[in-house]
């Protein structure tokens, strides 16, 4: 799995630079006469292919793990409402300490849904 900044790089070369530098030379090779046009082209597609493959196995681990939720929102019923509180509770519960959001502008939550009866 990668880390954000190596996944945002590797994803802008798939997504921007390697289409571009393809559709540049075959472009450019056709109007100069650049050797080997369609084989250096479809090298460069290639790669890109690859690397989009290698970026989308990279995100469904991603998922799959978790690694996009900072913890969860549990929602559960009061085994006890008698005792004066809420018939339904909501219970927040992170992935790591508070302190290591300090530096986020925004964090991603699941909800676990545990109110059916």
């Amino acid at each position: 799995m990668l880390n954000n900044k190596w996944y945002n790089v590797l994803k802008f070369i798939a997504q921007i630079a390697l289409p571009g530098l393809g559709t540049f030379y075959f472009t450019l090779g056709d109007l100069w006469n650049f050797p080997n046009v369609a084989q250096v082209v479809g090298t460069i597609m290639a790669i890109d292919t690859f690397l989009g493959v290698l970026l989308g196995l990279s995100s469904v681990q991603y998922n799959k793990v978790g690694g996009k939720y900072a913890g969860a929102i549990n929602l559960e019923w009061n085994p006890n409402p008698e005792a004066g509180g809420p018939a339904k509770v909501f219970m927040l519960e992170l992935a790591e300490p508070a302190v290591n959001l300090e530096n986020e502008t925004e964090v991603s939550l699941k909800v676990n849904n545990n109110l059916q009866r």
